[in-house]
């Protein structure tokens, strides 16, 4: 059926101060969903996340998935001309967002505070690693460094060893607080005309995301302990190895699927009544046995074999699949989630974004942006000579 309604954010014009993670992925979310993403970078190399890595066909992999749809402006803020050129796009826009180092924006005048007030209907988005205020405002705030502070390393890993997750967690919790309160602002600008500051805390977000261990420790008095893929107060919950060299995540969430467990899949049918078995709480006594029962059953098994049985059982169940796995994932490919996107190195594959909105326009997944690809044509929208350009390119000021 051919998309009746366009992408929600169609008209609004974002203009970003960014790199890294966390205020890019904020702002692709808004591009994917239509808005016009103006990305301002340093004339001397951009965001420092093109230089992450090379793994994307020559570009940074970090780069490539959080700007793809945006317009690259490099431009030298610190130079007053600079900064002119900035609030003439400012003029026009919706909504800014930007996660320098703390104070940075501040001293440029770049601060949500300073910005809502000279632009009424703009929405003006401040992210840092720590907020505004408080002992830990000036402290650097990598994303593992976050991790740290906000407690998810204790709770992720073995018991012998914390580690940090796998992916960018504080960064994207951050990026994602920020679109989230772009939207609610602009809501909130539909109906009284103005926009207004929206302040995003890296610590602040993945705090809200350690909701679970964090309410445990607070009102039980006892942190949850690191168990690795297993779970720590259900059994069999873990992954276990296949014959193939492949591991197989099963979840035994009650003695009736212990039951089919023992019957169907491990073949073992006197452990369906056996007292040392029969219960969870008896199971989770004696984990090692019981990890021991599941695991000598699977290892027989193919992965595909594995899975098959669990499934006709009705027992819940996984792939511990790799990156590359993910990217060869049967599910996502039967689903058409897969594009390509534009970049300076040809086109890149891309994962539609998860916001699904049927009969509507499929989300823009724009270019990727070479730096400065786009400050010409901007510079000239804004009334600028070719000569004066030129100019400004003479002295450092674009590039």
């Amino acid at each position: 059926m051919a998309a009746t309604e366009p992408l929600p954010l169609a008209g609004l014009t974002v203009v970003a101060v960014e790199q890294a993670v966390s205020a890019p992925f904020a702002t692709r979310q808004l591009a994917d969903l239509g808005a016009r993403v103006i990305k301002v970078e340093r004339p001397d190399g951009g965001d420092f996340a093109r230089a992450y890595d090379t793994a994307a066909r020559g570009l940074a992999s970090h780069f490539v998935w959080a700007n793809r749809g945006k317009e690259s402006l490099a431009l030298d803020l610190k130079d007053p001309r600079g900064l002119e050129v900035l609030h003439a796009l400012l003029d026009g826009a919706d909504v800014f967002v930007q996660n320098l180092a703390q104070g940075a924006a501040a001293r440029l005048g770049l601060d949500a505070a300073a910005l809502c007030a000279r632009y009424p209907r703009l929405v003006a988005v401040d992210i840092s690693g720590y907020g505004d205020g408080g002992p830990y405002a000036h402290k650097r705030a990598y994303d593992m460094l976050v991790q740290c502070e906000a407690g998810l390393v204790s709770v992720t890993g073995t018991p012998e060893r914390p580690v940090k997750a796998g992916i960018p967690a504080a960064d994207i919790a951050a990026a994602m607080y920020a679109f989230s309160g772009v939207l609610a602002a602009l809501l909130r600008r539909g109906t009284t005309g103005r926009g207004g500051p929206v302040e995003i805390s890296m610590l602040e977000s993945l705090a809200e995301w350690m909701g679970h261990p964090l309410h445990h420790t607070m009102h039980g008095g006892e942190q949850p302990v690191r168990t690795g893929l297993a779970h720590a107060v259900i059994a069999p919950y873990d992954a276990y190895a296949t014959a193939d060299g492949d591991r197989v995540l099963l979840s035994v969430q009650n003695d009736r699927e212990w039951r089919r467990l023992a019957r169907e899949v491990l073949e073992r049918p006197e452990l369906a009544e056996d007292p040392s078995y029969a219960t969870n709480a008896a199971r989770t006594r004696g984990r090692e046995s019981t990890d021991a029962v599941v695991a000598g059953a699977l290892g027989k098994l193919s992965a595909d074999e594995a899975v098959e049985r669990l499934e006709a059982a009705g027992i819940a169940c996984a792939r511990l699949n790799s990156v590359a796995q993910l990217a060869g994932h049967p599910q996502l490919a039967a689903r058409d989630r897969w594009r390509e996107v534009d970049s300076p190195v040809g086109p890149l594959r891309a994962l539609l974004p998860p916001i699904g909105l049927p009969g509507g326009a499929e989300a823009r997944m724009g270019a990727v942006p070479a730096l400065g690809e786009h400050t010409d044509a901007l510079l000239r929208a804004l009334g600028m000579t070719d000569a004066r350009i030129a100019e400004l390119r003479g002295d450092g000021v674009v590039a």
